[in-house]
């Protein structure tokens, strides 16, 4: 319910005129600051109110907040989820979500929405560099349990640079709500995702990915850059239903199967560097 309403007790956190303090003194013997300052304030008649009709700011948590850490700001989902879904989450993301939305599938069960803004892709591709501790594309992985990977790629892993958790909740907020609304009838709350990564490809370093599965229900890749602009070439391609995705857009997810249905491969980068975000969700 919106509205104005009068009040005796105020206490945390209010706005007040410097004008009154210079009125007033708000001490009282046995009363706490705040008793104390409604005290003062009702019996010398002015009178206080509590108001949402506007939003007047809020709160925000720096008990976490690491001016060392490459692009801070990224890091704070966890703790101040407002701004950070103001500033990384696309605005048109609530769109895919409401009851009549018509969601984009370029493949057989390939869905692409838009989810990140372009400071979210830009900040996430300058923390990875900054890291810059990129895999070496070959099979041997010692991040891995088992120490091997079948399908390797040039990536650094979210856990690397501290991002894990933030991730898992990015995967349960905006991620999940997605997949439950094209994906009918599967339910997995939270989602889950050992492996969660950038991928990095150049034409002098790993220009394609061979074609694979997906150790996963289902997957999602947000493109960090820009086709035509940071790179050319580069897309997926699903070779069971012979559907190309290459016209990606810049903080646009695709979501797709990861299993028995939708073999896929990593087309050519011919130049520039392409960077995406992949996670393998419920493996």
């Amino acid at each position: 319910m919106m509205g104005l309403w009068n009040v005796p007790y105020i206490t945390s956190c209010y706005l007040i005129k410097k004008s009154i303090f210079e009125k007033l003194s708000f001490v009282h013997e046995s009363y706490d600051p705040d008793m104390a300052m409604c005290h003062h304030l009702r019996t010398h008649g002015i009178f206080m109110h509590v108001d949402n009709q506007r939003d007047y700011g809020h709160l925000i948590n720096g008990d976490h907040y690491n001016t060392k850490l490459t692009r801070p700001d990224f890091y704070m989902l966890l703790t101040n989820q407002q701004d950070w879904e103001r500033k990384y989450i696309h605005p048109d993301y609530y769109k895919s979500l409401e009851p009549n939305a018509t969601h984009k599938q370029p493949c057989t069960d390939v869905y692409w929405f838009p989810i990140a803004t372009e400071v979210f892709c830009s900040d996430l591709i300058a923390i990875m560099e900054a890291f810059g501790k990129w895999s070496d594309g070959s099979n041997s992985d010692k991040r891995l349990e088992g120490g091997y990977e079948a399908v390797p790629t040039r990536d650094i892993h979210m856990n690397q640079v501290g991002l894990e958790k933030t991730w898992l909740k990015f995967l349960h907020l905006y991620v999940r709500p997605l997949q439950e609304v094209v994906f009918v009838g599967y339910f997995h709350d939270p989602p889950k995702s050992l492996m969660n990564f950038v991928v990095r490809y150049r034409p002098d370093e790993q220009p394609f990915l061979r074609p694979h599965h997906d150790s996963s229900t289902y997957t999602i890749n947000i493109a960090l850059n820009r086709v035509g602009i940071d790179y050319t070439g580069g897309g997926c391609r699903f070779l069971r239903y012979n559907c190309s995705v290459e016209a990606t857009k810049m903080g646009w997810m695709l979501m797709h199967p990861g299993r028995l249905t939708h073999y896929h491969e990593g087309l050519r980068t011919t130049s520039g560097t392409r960077y995406i975000m992949i996670s393998f969700v419920d493996p």
